[in-house]
């Protein structure tokens, strides 16, 4: 697989459509990093446990996962031996408490879900390290029921405060003092209860000067009378934060010790939210669990892209028994492409183990790449034409398939003189098939419809065409050619009749355009 098979398959796309089903970052991640499998056990595994998500939603509506959010940065900053903060212990307990709430429920599934269940065994629960923060921590900050010594240090630091207000409004209601005070309230600075003063008076109050006014016009004075009790405050303080400081580094200790059970906890807890996610979105859309082959085998039954399920046209496909090489004709804007990329991206939603929409009978086959030429691949950059950005993708991609490759290529050969890209095109066809590929190509090219026709192991298809209508219906048609319908269109749209006929003539006859008049 690479980059550009997802870009032009829109599988980037579905998994940004699935991450929107994630109840976390921690699922969001998972997701992200999500790849198709190639082997055929991985696949069905991945599908299964799909399958067993989407019948617990059935069952149930929805799933616990509250509190179940992305702790990797804590997790790193604990494994790096750093003390956590309030806030991170605090999250740290959600999450386990969701881990321990969801383990419980999903052990509960074990008759609808054993596979699922089944991993929850391998999680672990942490009760007494989550009490033991709840306890300790409130409002993002360590509480005072954390430790005796810090509710006596806190009790004594509000008694110490109280005093110290008192003494100060004293201060500011004593007549005597009315005169020197420049403001009529206490100011905090730096932790030191000050009360604004005249520069003049500075001298006339007993106390020391915290802080003077950026116009020198007020100093801000500690009185003499609160020095005492100002500086039992600060020890006071002091011994609080390093009581904190010791209650969050026992929290993180705890936390620390369990360190390779949490990095677990936080794998597996990641992973069920990606299920879970993918079986919201299998539930959105109606999905199902197609069934599996590995020898290129491809059935579509009632089949809609992933992206677009409520829009699309039902799409009836199949490929890889008696032909594998489909060659889909038809007009402009009638939906070919379209065909290609929902097959590409159905190939790519179940070897990821996400759900299709689609009805009993369909069946994926696992290839190990699937390869798409899709679109103007034309390289400023490298002066490449557009014919030949895609022969330079035609030829990597002929370099590295196999029998085990799906290949999806629209309007192969265009792009260069109609006569030798008819030629190439059915010589890359022929190089591809008897590698032993899957191919679907689109084409408007007479002569490789003809081809297709004559050749064991080809078939044509069409997008059928509504040509009263002048309206594509967007259905493909397995056994038939379709045509381009130039010629109709352009009657439609007025062009002059002589000019039709001759043009029809030329088709008709092979004639050549005259050189004079």
């Amino acid at each position: 697989m690479n980059e550009a098979t997802f870009d032009k398959m829109q599988y980037n796309e579905l998994k940004e459509e699935i991450q929107t089903y994630a109840a976390s970052g921690l699922g969001k991640q998972f997701i992200s990093q999500m790849q198709p499998a190639t082997m055929m056990t991985v696949v069905k595994r991945q599908l299964k446990e799909t399958s067993e998500a989407r019948m617990i939603l059935d069952e149930e509506g929805s799933v616990p996962l509250a509190g179940i959010s992305n702790v990797g940065r804590i997790m790193e900053n604990l494994s790096k031996g750093f003390n956590l903060d309030p806030s991170d212990l605090y999250q740290m307990a959600e999450f386990l408490r969701g881990c321990r709430r969801f383990r419980q429920f999903i052990l509960g599934k074990e008759q609808i879900a054993p596979e699922l269940s089944a991993y929850a065994h391998r999680m672990s629960s942490f009760a007494e390290i989550e009490d033991r923060i709840y306890m300790s921590i409130q409002n993002n900050r360590v509480d005072s029921g954390a430790s005796r010594t810090l509710r006596r240090l806190r009790n004594s630091i509000e008694s110490l405060e109280n005093k110290i207000r008192a003494r100060l409004g004293s201060f500011l209601n004593n007549s005597s003092n009315q005169k020197y005070i420049q403001e009529f309230f206490v100011s905090n600075k730096d932790g030191r209860y000050t009360i604004p003063i005249k520069a003049a008076y500075k001298n006339q109050i007993a106390g020391s000067v915290v802080e003077v006014s950026s116009k020198k016009a007020t100093v801000f004075i500690e009185p003499e009378a609160i020095a005492k009790l100002s500086q039992e405050l600060s020890i006071a303080k002091t011994e609080e934060t390093m009581e904190e400081y010791q209650i969050l580094s026992e929290l993180t200790e705890l936390l620390y010790k369990q360190l390779e059970p949490l990095q677990l906890n936080t794998e597996w807890i990641g992973k069920y939210d990606m299920v879970f996610a993918k079986a919201k979105f299998s539930r959105a859309i109606g999905g199902m669990e197609p069934l599996l082959n590995e020898h290129g085998y491809i059935k579509l039954v009632n089949c809609r892209h992933p992206l677009h399920v409520k829009q699309a046209v039902p799409l009836h496909f199949e490929i890889g028994s008696n032909y594998r090489s489909l060659i889909i004709t038809g007009p402009n804007a009638g939906g070919k492409t379209f065909v290609l990329k929902t097959i590409g991206l159905v190939t790519l939603a179940t070897m990821s183990g996400i759900h299709i929409a689609a009805e009993e009978g369909t069946e994926i086959s696992i290839f190990q790449q699937i390869f798409v030429d899709i679109g103007d691949n034309q390289s400023i950059e490298n002066a490449l034409s557009t014919f030949s950005s895609h022969i330079k993708n035609l030829t990597e991609i002929m370099n590295t398939s196999n029998e085990k490759t799906l290949l999806l290529f629209d309007e192969i050969g265009s792009g260069t003189e109609p006569n030798e890209g008819a030629a190439l095109a059915i010589a890359i066809l022929e190089e591809f098939y008897e590698m032993g590929c899957i191919t679907v190509a689109t084409t408007h090219y007479g002569e490789i419809k003809r081809f297709s026709e004559a050749q064991s192991g080809f078939m044509n298809a069409a997008m059928q065409f509504n040509q009263e209508m002048l309206e594509p219906l967007y259905k493909l048609v397995i056994g038939r050619s379709g045509d381009s319908n130039a010629l109709w269109i352009s009657r439609k749209m007025k062009m002059r009749e002589r000019v039709l006929q001759r043009a029809q003539a030329y088709m008709v006859n092979k004639k050549t355009f005259p050189s004079d008049r």
